[in-house]
């Protein structure tokens, strides 16, 4: 065959490429645009069975292409945008219209589990009363209905504010938490929980779950409420911060916390999480024990090495005849005794700890094994002081804590409540009368002297 017969077979095996890619992709095109229209026409009949309409105050996103057209063709983007508009109004609306769901709450908390969200506890508070919780509902995320689960064995009392996570093993651990109830008219009493419950499906039966209640060995933190949560990378449970409240009738003291905590529920063991310490430091320490070591085989190699001392042994004889023998030891030239070396206090010093301050409802973010930690608030006195510090642990080291983000004293805000302004500003205004007073009286006692002068 010739080179032009060559390259006319090339030519053609190029366009039967071409023509079997077009058709290809023409395919796909109808399957992602028939796909799309069984979406719609599944949420078209949800959205049939609903009987009353809730609105929302918020308005609806504004037609968008969003991230389920990632993995669509630039074909089927451009011809199905009409169809993706309807589909996002679609979403929007039944996931609004869920009904039998919790009740409005807050300090509850919610994980995923598989392609459901599981909500547990929480607290509504009125200015006439309030209630907590320790219900338990699951939001299933193909079919966006509300569903109360009711799971056997014995459960967490009603609580918020506790720690909630998924383990390796497919189940939810519930830890801690707040509550309080009333002990007698305007008096209530809090408690912060330290109890584990493990919150585990049944096999075999959907939508079954068994309370269990664990206790894991190891040093557990101590109770507090108020601290923060992250999972780390090898799927262990983080505890960072928190409060504990010393309540009395009419005063509450808080003492916060800035220790870290991790639990492992392949073992289902507490940790307290310990800092190693930059590295220059460790170095200095095994050099100044090296040191030590080192002058104290010097002395025992000296005091082997060192020539014995001698004896001298003479008789003198006194005036009246007697004999008087003598001994005199000599210490050998060279052996002179050597002071043992003068410790020096605070021979490796070091600097002071970089560490995030004591706070509570601080926020947590894991990234690439380091954990962030920003801002949080504390208690000065009367004073609540929000924070908005950022620092840095590197969680496969554990060494140190670093800064990213230096506290700034000039932003700290604080909350004061309303009745203690007040009681300042009375205050002040007595001052200010009683300074008044005295200033009439030392006139008046002015006047009497001048008077009693003249």
């Amino acid at each position: 065959m010739g080179k032009k017969g060559k390259k006319e077979k090339k030519g053609r095996g190029a366009e039967k490429t071409a023509a079997k890619m077009e058709k290809k992709a023409s395919k796909r095109s109808r399957k992602e645009e028939e796909d799309l229209e069984a979406l719609i026409a599944h949420f078209q009949t949800l959205d049939a069975r609903k009987t009353q309409v809730t609105e929302t105050p918020c308005s609806p996103p504004s037609p968008r292409l969003f991230c389920i057209t990632s993995s669509m063709s630039t074909t089927s983007r451009r011809t199905l945008g009409p169809k993706l508009t309807s589909l996002v109004h679609l979403q929007g609306a039944v996931l609004t219209r869920s009904a039998g769901g919790p009740s409005g709450r807050s300090g509850h908390r919610m994980v995923a589990w598989k392609r459901q969200l599981i909500l547990f506890g929480g607290f509504h508070e009125s200015t006439r009363d309030y209630i907590y919780y320790n219900d338990v509902h699951s939001f299933n995320l193909d079919t966006f209905v509300w569903s109360k689960l009711s799971p056997s064995g014995t459960g967490p009392t009603p609580r918020s504010g506790c720690q909630m996570s998924v383990t390796p093993q497919g189940s939810i651990v519930i830890y801690g938490g707040y509550s309080k109830q009333r002990v007698k008219k305007d008096v209530d009493r809090g408690t912060q929980h330290s109890d584990m419950f493990l919150l585990k499906p049944e096999d075999g039966g959907e939508g079954k779950w068994t309370w269990t209640r664990i206790s894991p060995s190891g040093v557990k933190p101590t109770p507090r409420s108020g601290f923060s949560v992250a999972m780390t990378p090898n799927h262990q449970v983080l505890l960072f911060g928190g409060v504990c409240d010393k309540e009395e009738e009419e005063s509450l003291e808080g003492m916060f916390f800035n220790d870290l905590y991790f639990y492992d529920a392949a073992r289902s063991r507490w940790f307290l999480g310990q800092l190693k310490g930059p590295k220059s430091e460790k170095r200095k320490r095994r050099r100044a024990r090296a040191e030590d070591h080192e002058g104290a085989r010097e002395l025992e190699r000296g005091a082997a090495s060192a020539p014995e001392p001698l004896e001298v042994v003479k008789e003198v004889v006194a005036e009246d005849g007697t004999v008087v023998t003598i001994k005199q030891v000599l210490t050998a030239p060279g052996s002179a005794s050597c002071p043992p070396p003068e410790e020096e206090d605070g021979a490796v010093e070091a600097g002071p700890r970089v560490e995030p301050c004591p706070r509570s409802s601080a926020m947590l973010a894991v990234k690439h094994g380091l954990l962030y930690v920003y801002g949080g608030m504390f208690e000065a006195g009367d004073r609540q002081v929000t924070l908005n510090d950022l620092y840095c642990l590197d969680l496969h080291k554990m060494e140190e804590w670093k800064v990213l983000v230096e506290m700034d004293a000039e932003t700290q805000e604080w909350l004061e409540d309303t009745d203690s302004e007040e009681d300042s500003s009375s205050a002040e205004g007595a001052e200010g009368r009683d300074e008044d007073q005295d200033e009439d009286s030392g006139e008046e006692t002015g006047e009497e002297e001048e008077g009693s002068h003249s």
